[in-house]
């Protein structure tokens, strides 16, 4: 459990670096070596690589990694009418959300004869993978599938790791085919990501891959994005984390069950409440030993809350600068007038704002992505949204009055910088322009 209330008031500058400290993330030179091995084996053999390394690690000895459009249709009818609309609905608000993010091309003539345009175009393929743990995860399915769907990317590929049956879950194949995705295949952790990458006799590559994983399978996109040209990760992943800024007016039950919904994702998960009022933050405390008790992914919870913090600043200004610092991937606001400290919250993943806003709305069904930067990345990378799925690139087009009513800077810069063949190839068109005329003039 979270053993003491904090005073940040009382703490010196190191040991406030120490108290917003996360949890180390594994990086050992074991792992590393473990993963580059697999990857060397899935770039060397192709599936029978995959094949092998999934009855290793999965226990599961597989005929063929595809699904088929047969087992989809079966998943589906398999489901429940109330588990199938829930998953309907969960689709139509996050499409809600992602369709407006719709980006036009811009185009703007920056002087008369110099056009310049910002045009967005989908990545042609990506892959999205589905971590499947303790329990199938369609919500994540969900919130990859829609923006690559939305975006209109050529190609779209699924791959999760198989159940001791060789099989994905029903949920994840229902998700999967409202997504319009048809290209599934029974492969996780690290070969996963290497088939992605490197391309197998079954699964083509793809330019970009999205979905959290295991410590694995974020060191193999590590890597692979550092070694396969031409090849993306959506953003560095770590464990979850939650940040709740509340005051006395707060439920502590509310918030107690925010801070559990996080920390039962992993041992290796942080929590942390900020708040004004000590009354509160016992208040919290005690809710969390009443609450954590009656969850059935109990011990994980109770591992991450050990890592966890009670927080008493002096106001909530205070509060806010404690967050801002350490840039929560999901932020929580339960205080009076919430929206109020908005104006002065900059670096969070996805923010929540008021009582009746839980983090678990954003995870399946008020619209927004759950894929967030963690690890403090809050401060320099954006959630996932429609953009990642594309690309931008500029195109110009100059007249020959355009060109020629910009030479005169274009010539004065690359002289000071030295680089006649840039310069030339401004100037031999208007030398070029200019023995045109005097031709017809002579003519």
């Amino acid at each position: 459990m979270i053993n003491q209330l904090i005073e940040w008031q009382t703490l010196s500058d190191q040991q406030k670096i120490s108290v917003l400290a996360r949890p180390a993330i594994a990086d050992s030179a074991l792992l590393s070596t473990q993963v580059a091995n697999i990857l060397t084996q899935v770039k060397t053999k192709g599936d029978q690589a995959i094949l092998t390394l999934t009855e290793q690690f999965d226990g599961i000895a597989l005929d063929t990694l595809a699904v088929s459009a047969e087992q989809v249709a079966a998943a589906k009818k398999a489901l429940s009418p109330k588990r199938l609309a829930a998953i309907q609905t969960a689709y139509d608000q996050i499409k809600a959300f992602h369709s407006a993010q719709t980006a036009s091309d811009i185009t703007v003539e920056t002087r008369p004869g110099v056009t310049c345009t910002l045009k967005t175009e989908a990545i042609e393929s990506v892959g999205l993978y589905i971590p499947a743990g303790s329990a199938p995860l369609p919500s994540t399915v969900l919130m990859l599938g829609v923006p690559a769907q939305i975006a209109k990317c050529d190609r779209v590929v699924l791959v999760c790791p198989p159940d001791k049956n060789g099989q994905l879950a029903n949920e994840i194949l229902a998700a999967a085919d409202l997504c319009g995705i048809n290209e599934i295949y029974t492969v996780g952790g690290a070969q996963a990501i290497a088939a992605l990458a490197y391309g197998t006799q079954s699964i083509p590559a793809v330019n970009k891959v999205f979905g959290p994983g295991n410590r694995y399978v974020t060191e193999a996109k590590k890597q692979l994005s550092q070694q396969v040209a031409g090849f993306a990760i959506d953003m560095p992943a770590g464990p979850s984390e939650v940040l709740v800024i509340g005051d006395a007016s707060a439920n502590p039950a509310f918030i107690a069950a925010d801070l559990l919904s996080q920390a039962e994702h992993g041992a290796d998960s942080q929590v942390i409440l900020l708040s004004d009022s000590e009354l509160l933050l016992n208040a919290v405390s005690a809710e969390l030993s009443k609450q954590v008790d009656v969850l059935s992914r109990r011990d994980i919870a109770l591992a991450a809350l050990e890592q966890s913090r009670l927080i008493l600043t002096k106001n909530l200004a205070q509060a806010v600068e404690v967050s801002n610092l350490y840039g929560p991937e999901h932020l929580i606001i339960q205080t009076d007038n919430a929206t109020t400290l908005l104006k002065a919250l900059r670096n969070a993943g996805s923010i929540f704002v008021g009582a009746y806003t839980p983090e678990s709305a954003g995870d399946y069904a008020s619209g927004t992505n759950h894929v967030l930067p963690t690890y403090g990345y809050s401060k320099v990378i954006s959630s996932l949204s429609l953009a990642d799925f594309s690309r931008r690139f500029t195109v110009q087009e100059l007249t020959k009055d355009g060109l020629a009513s910009l030479a005169e800077c274009i010539i004065e810069l690359t002289d000071a910088e030295g680089l006649d063949a840039h310069q030339r190839a401004v100037t031999i068109r208007l030398d070029d322009d200019s023995a045109s005329q005097s031709n017809k003039q002579g003519a």
